[in-house]
């Protein structure tokens, strides 16, 4: 092991870098990069979060008056279900059947299945 370490030590000094001052300028503008690109994500998901919060509170205002509306119909379905009767469907052309027949069906438990036999 110590052989090992001596002789990466031995390589490790023989190397030469070469840098002509190019190598800290390199990273500074990857750094730059990275930190442009990061900022415009921030402000880009930023923009984001505020349309959609206010896009949500358009529609919970919408959702508001839809529901008014809609209360507004069952009042009115109300007022007139209570106009309805006898006198009213005569007029509207009705007539009373004297024989009435009904459509029935057997209940569900009441139908037998076939048992599969082998």
């Amino acid at each position: 092991m110590k052989t090992a370490s001596l002789k990466l030590k031995s390589y490790a000094n023989n190397v030469n870098i070469i840098d002509n001052g190019n190598l800290n300028r390199k990273i500074l503008n990857i750094m730059l990069w990275i930190i442009a690109f990061l900022t415009f994500s921030y402000v880009f998901f930023l923009g984001n979060v505020v349309f959609d919060i206010v896009e949500r509170k358009s529609l919970e205002t919408y959702a508001r008056t839809l529901s008014n509306d809609v209360g507004d119909l069952e009042l009115e379905y109300l007022s007139m279900s209570q106009k309805v009767d006898l006198n009213l469907a005569y007029s509207l052309g009705f007539k009373e059947i004297k024989n009435k027949e009904y459509a029935t069906r057997k209940a569900l438990g009441s139908i037998s299945i076939a048992k599969n036999e082998i």
